[in-house]
């Protein structure tokens, strides 16, 4: 179903209903004789059992490689230049799974990457160089064992344990191919010698460089892989899988990211999540907070204000006037004239006058339907018109002083 969808009715068993709920990608509600009202919630993505695989797609039905493109600078990966390929398929497990096993193919096809993996033990003979700090604390007056470090040239290395924990969640997922599957398992033995990664701990950080190229791709796929999918067997070994984003919070990250990396190519700092005070207060218990998702300082002043809003209010029968009353707020709390609604749609960029006052707010669609360059295209666009309203204010407020 569509995101923006009112919803279906289908039959289901109570222990299927129960996982759609758990896992936040949409409401089962009974409505009796077995049937249920599936409504999205706000989440895109896809839950899969070996009974029921349910799918909520973006709206404009995005495909999975936008998709992708939008979760690889979402998080805390920063801004990439290359994006994510994936192969477009229309059911999402299908097209990841071919996917992972395309890049891990390449990637792996000259051998499993090796490089240096510092390792701390406690040895009865010197490698590498003692911790000193650490042989004090730890065994005080003993001359033996000995706290060192030291460098080895090994597989077990970041890249390596990022693509073997990718590899074993999505041969998990139930219904994948066999011919598939096959090539995950072939895949993930070559990296028998890997450290599995523990179920919850974070990425180990890597570097992009010149010898990891050919694993690039792969690991951008995998990253996105392993921050949004689970795959696990549960009682009686039934297997489950979930891929689950929250498209709004997906949007203002990618937004955020790219505006502020298209910004910086000019003059001041941009902040992103900048939080304000709107009223004068007292108490602390009195004090009204905003929080725009971006705004653009020069010279430790703020002089523009952005918010991102994937869905908006428009989209959902309300009224727009929310979105504006909230940026009304943002600039009279900042004190700048202007702010940019920045939306996930088509359409032409509009600018509102607020009456009785000095502040325009200007709506700006992106469409997340354009290729990648192109939608990065519109958020310098976005950056260059932002910049040269700043100026032009700038300019208009030394007129009005001389």
């Amino acid at each position: 179903m569509d995101e923006l969808s009112r919803g279906v009715v289908d039959k289901l068993d109570p222990e299927s209903a129960a996982f759609i709920n758990a896992s936040g990608l949409a409401k089962a509600s009974p409505m009796g004789m077995g049937l249920y009202r599936i409504e999205p919630v706000g989440k895109v993505g896809s839950v899969r059992t070996a009974a029921v695989q349910l799918e909520v797609r973006p709206k404009g039905r995005l495909g999975l490689n936008r998709l992708l493109f939008l979760l690889s600078f979402a998080g805390d990966q920063g801004f990439r230049d290359h994006t994510v390929e994936a192969t477009e398929h229309p059911d999402l497990w299908s097209a990841l799974a071919q996917s992972l096993a395309q890049l891990a193919e390449k990637a792996l096809n000259r051998g499993v990457l090796q490089g240096y993996l510092t390792i701390d033990e406690s040895l009865r003979t010197v490698k590498g160089r003692i911790r000193i700090s650490d042989q004090i604390s730890r065994r005080p007056g003993m001359l033996v064992p000995l706290e060192v470090s030291y460098d080895e040239f090994t597989e077990d290395i970041a890249e390596n344990r990022i693509l073997r924990a990718a590899l074993d969640r999505m041969s998990k997922v139930p219904g994948v191919r066999a011919d598939v599957l096959s090539r995950l398992r072939q895949l993930k033995g070559k990296l028998d010698a890997v450290t599995r990664l523990k179920p919850g701990a974070p990425l180990p950080p890597w570097q992009a460089n010149r010898m990891n190229l050919r694993y690039h791709a792969v690991l951008r796929l995998a990253e996105v892989i392993l921050r949004n999918a689970s795959a696990e067997a549960g009682e009686g070994k039934q297997q489950s899988a979930s891929f689950v984003v929250d498209m709004g919070q997906v949007f203002q990250e990618f937004v955020g990211a790219a505006l502020r990396h298209a910004m910086g190519r000019h003059p001041g700092e941009m902040r992103l999540h900048y939080g304000a005070l709107l009223n004068e207060a007292v108490q602390d218990t009195d004090r009204l907070t905003v929080r725009p998702d971006a705004v653009h300082f020069l010279g430790g002043q703020p002089v523009v204000v952005y918010d991102f809003k994937y869905t908006a209010a428009g989209d959902t029968g309300a009224s727009l006037n929310a979105d504006h009353y909230q940026l009304l707020a943002y600039c009279t709390a900042l004190r700048v004239p202007t702010a940019w609604l920045v939306y996930a749609g088509s359409g032409e960029v509009k600018l509102r006058r607020i009456l009785n006052t000095d502040i325009d707010i200007i709506e700006y669609p992106l469409d997340l339907s354009l290729p990648p360059a192109e939608i990065l295209a519109a958020v310098d666009d976005l950056a260059e018109q932002s910049w040269g309203e700043v100026v032009r204010q700038a300019v208009a407020g030394r007129g009005a002083s001389g």
